[in-house]
């Protein structure tokens, strides 16, 4: 098939741009349709088809629909770390959380500077599967990589409260607090614990 193909688009190729052909039977074919047409198939076979669709169908929710596409980029890319970082999202929304563990370990594999994917990592341990000490140790990764993110503090935080851990869980809350934020539930935790 795809020498017919190829053979069919050289034939074509010689045949000015936008010009019809009459074929014996009647049927009237323009070269720019079938090179158009060509294209989008040749377009669906790369990573960034692939990636793009599966961001457009995790926006809409279609989890199951963005990792089948995000798994076909890595088959073309396995080494892009941002589609197993997404793939691992999705993952989560479909409660898959052994899975989005492994996708944000393997981005973070392939970029050991990736916070987010860390920070992600660590929201996942500590929410789902009550890893305290394991989310602990993602955040303060992400901290170590990007030291001004509210987000991370905050949630080491939450993730040392969890252990019992107080004393650190308030040097966090205060951090949060020293970088600009202003929710007044972070503050009267800071004068009710600290």
């Amino acid at each position: 098939m795809k020498k017919r193909t190829a053979f069919i688009g050289a034939i074509l190729s010689l045949i000015p741009f936008g010009q019809p052909l009459l074929i014996k039977t009647g049927v009237v074919l323009s070269s720019s349709a079938v090179m158009l047409s060509l294209h989008e198939k040749v377009n669906a076979e790369t990573f960034t088809f692939y990636f793009n669709r599966a961001f457009e169908k995790a926006k809409r929710g279609d989890h199951y629909g963005a990792i089948a596409d995000y798994t076909k980029a890595i088959e073309i890319n396995p080494t892009n770390e941002k589609a197993y970082y997404n793939r691992g999202i999705s993952k989560i929304e479909l409660k898959d959380y052994s899975g989005a563990v492994s996708d944000f370990s393997k981005a973070i594999e392939i970029n050991p500077t990736y916070a987010k994917a860390y920070y992600n990592l660590g929201t996942l341990k500590g929410r789902y599967l009550e890893d305290y000490y394991g989310a602990i140790s993602d955040f303060s990764k992400a901290i170590e990589i990007n030291p001004n993110d509210i987000d991370y503090y905050f949630n080491r935080s939450v993730a040392k409260e969890k252990i019992g851990d107080i004393k650190g869980a308030c040097v966090d809350a205060k951090k949060v607090v020293s970088l600009g934020d202003t929710a007044s539930d972070n503050k009267s935790w800071i004068r009710d614990n600290c």
